[in-house]
């Protein structure tokens, strides 16, 4: 997959594939990052990527000639192809996203800065707009960064085990099941004795149930929004009456 980066900080998005399971992605060439910086499209002496805001007003608003010349040349070089603003205006970014992203050949992915853009360059060649979230930045790279790790390791071979992926918290729209390796014990707490029996469908439905219930408890607007089988229903109730339990003994 090739994704492209159009920022005036490309040493600062570079970084995001110098390790962990991105860096040896673009290593075995599952991926490749491409950083664009608008500066190398401008026409004056000093490089210039942004002016004053038409109407007044504080701060600068970057131009729309350096960014739609950097846009559009990803764009002839990628061929087709789909351009991401990242912005705090933009749709919040959920899994299902990255993983359809995951599944093109490449994307544009356009960071701002200062006020923000021309809203021109919107109109003129912006397909989608995703935010990180209802907070503001000092412009789009840590978003941007999060969106290239986040597809990356949705890409095939990416990860050491096939199922990692599929495993993550929202792969399945409920948060991921609490996880534990040794030691058997540590200070009071111990391993759940079901993990430690080798009974895989035991096993399978204690996380199922953990999913749920941990799902419910610290995120339950995702649970709205998930259709659960009977099944599911059966295990919710159960993790909410051995809450209820263990709250009475304590």
């Amino acid at each position: 997959m090739q994704i492209s980066v159009i920022t005036l900080f490309p040493e600062l998005v570079k970084s995001v594939i110098a390790e962990g399971v991105v860096g040896r992605a673009a290593k075995r060439g599952l991926v490749e990052l491409n950083c664009v910086n608008p500066r190398d499209y401008t026409e004056d002496i000093h490089r210039t990527v942004d002016d004053r805001p038409y109407g007044g007003g504080p701060g600068m608003v970057m131009r729309p000639d350096c960014l739609l010349k950097s846009i559009r040349a990803e764009r002839k070089r990628l061929g087709e192809t789909k351009v991401v603003y990242l912005t705090p205006q933009g749709r919040p970014i959920k899994q299902d996203m990255l993983k359809s992203l995951s599944e093109v050949d490449s994307v544009v992915l356009l960071c701002g800065r200062y006020e923000g853009i021309d809203e021109r360059v919107i109109d003129l060649e912006v397909d989608e707009e995703w935010s990180l979230g209802d907070f503001v930045l000092s412009g789009g790279e840590l978003a941007a960064m999060v969106v290239v790790d986040g597809v990356t390791r949705l890409l095939p071979e990416a990860l050491g085990h096939d199922d990692s992926a599929l495993e993550d918290s929202f792969s399945d729209g409920l948060l991921d099941h609490p996880h534990y390796t040794r030691p058997e014990k540590i200070e009071d707490l111990e391993v759940p004795e079901v993990l430690l029996s080798g009974n895989h469908q035991h096993i399978k439905k204690w996380r199922r149930k953990q999913a749920l219930g941990r799902t419910y408890l610290r995120r339950p607007d995702v649970l709205q929004e998930k259709d659960l089988s009977k099944q599911d229903m059966v295990l919710l109730d159960d993790f909410m009456k051995e809450i209820k339990t263990s709250e009475v003994k304590s």
